[in-house]
């Protein structure tokens, strides 16, 4: 059976950073960080200058060069309300390594399907799609559910866009899902936190309820953002 679905000055804090060495450049060390930070769970709704340079444990001058900057490029937007977010061109760098990402998911999708006896899938965001990149099932059942690399569905629709809509709230919680995308079909899955320029949710879909399975889902998730450096 074939699943129609897709793919002022800053004060110092916890999370400022470590001091550079002499051979890094600080500036661009800053900038770096500054997108590691908007890439963080619960920053994909934005930040504002104030917020950034409180973690960053900088004075809201550099923030603002980093931001103009870094805008310039297209790695960052500033919107009408203040906050920055990540921009297009960290989604065009989330394409180019992909292939890398999808290697390191194959076997954390290829445990979780053996586990549950269902299909894993790893789902990005795309415009405002949910695109399916990786499909592992099951080698042992006698009948599970095919799903297509390179379905596409609204992110408002199916446990998999949803789990990423999540993400951007900050929330690691499996979402679970039933019919809203072929009928008789349960879905389960949770965002991948953490990596900046990408979003992503790890799933299962099934024919049966997979409602028990949302421990194991989020686990999956949490092992590829490890496995991606988050």
């Amino acid at each position: 059976m074939t699943c129609p679905v897709g793919y002022g000055a800053g004060v110092g804090s916890a999370s400022a950073p470590e001091p550079v060495g002499r051979e890094t450049a600080q500036t661009l060390d800053r900038g770096l960080q500054l997108l590691q930070v908007l890439g963080s769970p619960g920053a994909q709704a934005g930040l504002t200058v104030t917020e950034l340079a409180e973690r960053l444990g900088v004075g809201r001058t550099v923030v603002y060069r980093l931001v103009s900057t870094l805008a310039a490029r297209d790695f960052v937007t500033r919107s009408a309300d203040g906050r920055v977010r990540l921009g297009l061109a960290m989604t065009r760098l989330a394409l180019a390594v992909r292939p890398v990402i999808i290697d390191l998911a194959r076997p954390v999708l290829r445990r979780l399907a053996e586990q549950r006896g269902a299909t894993a899938h790893l789902t990005v965001a795309e415009g405002d799609d949910a695109l399916a990149v990786l499909v592992v099932e099951p080698s042992w059942t006698d009948f599970h559910v095919a799903y297509r690399v390179g379905s596409r569905h609204p992110l408002d629709q199916g446990a998999a866009g949803r789990a990423i809509l999540a993400g951007r709230r900050g929330s690691a919680d499996a979402v679970a899902t039933h019919d809203e995308l072929q009928v008789g079909a349960h879905g389960v899955a949770a965002p991948v936190l953490g990596v900046p320029g990408l979003e992503a949710s790890v799933g299962l879909v099934a024919m049966q309820p997979l409602a028990d399975a949302a421990d194991d889902v989020a686990a999956a998730a949490q092992e590829l953002a490890r496995a991606l450096g988050a």
